[in-house]
């Protein structure tokens, strides 16, 4: 196994496509209401109001999810019912996983690495999601359990008294909400790259790909 016996990951974003979840979800309901949006309308205004609607006292990712969608309704007119902004937090268990997902969870089970998942989600909702992973996880820590979000470093020191001194990789997409804070904390990490951005800061994770099919290579290459 090389190095590491534990591999943790962050979940939406890193395994499961969660632009193309909420994109779904937004124009779905809009549509349902006679609400025509486009797909980068939609990305766009999540990215401005979700993190303004995490600061501040912890509120659970249900309602975070429907503050964004009151909000997306709020900015371009679109009368949403009152329950109505529960569409969007119903939706996270139907957001698929990326393709190269459970191959890749799959092929590290089975080589014998513990899996892990640290994610920004309530435990009912990310309870649908494992529903469409092929693994078990040794480690399941969320939001909810630690009262914040990434990039504040509770999951991560969660996950550290659990896995005690073994060996420890985590692999996520966000440079923002995973690598940073890996990096801080001296965590070794895989920056999967799947939008092909460059870094927002100084820190550098351990290795970067482009997609979890190459996941093992670059085990195969820190081992080396």
């Amino acid at each position: 196994m090389g190095p590491f016996e534990y591999i943790t990951f962050d979940c939406y974003g890193t395994l499961i496509d969660w632009r193309t979840g909420i994109i779904e979800a937004v124009l779905g309901a809009a549509l349902e209401d006679g609400v025509k949006l486009d797909a980068g309308q939609v990305l766009a205004l999540h990215h401005r109001l979700e993190p303004d609607i995490q600061r501040g006292a912890f509120r659970s990712y249900r309602e975070v999810l429907e503050g964004v969608a009151r909000g997306i309704a709020r900015e371009v007119g679109w009368p949403l019912k009152a329950g109505g902004e529960a569409y969007l937090p119903d939706s996270v268990p139907t957001w698929r996983p990326f393709e190269d997902t459970n191959r890749a969870l799959t092929a590290l089970a089975d080589a014998g690495y513990r899996l892990g998942l640290l994610s920004n989600v309530d435990d009912d909702l990310l309870s649908g999601t494992l529903r469409q992973l092929a693994v078990e996880f040794d480690l399941l820590i969320t939001a909810q359990q630690v009262r914040s979000y990434k990039p504040a470093h509770d999951h991560f020191l969660r996950a550290r008294e659990q896995i005690g001194d073994a060996p420890w990789l985590h692999v996520a997409q966000s440079y923002f909400h995973d690598i940073e804070p890996a990096t801080t904390l001296g965590i070794a990490s895989v920056w999967v790259n799947r939008l092909g951005e460059a870094p927002g800061g100084e820190a550098r994770p351990t290795a970067e790909t482009a997609s979890l099919d190459g996941l093992l290579d670059v085990l195969n290459v820190i081992r080396s």
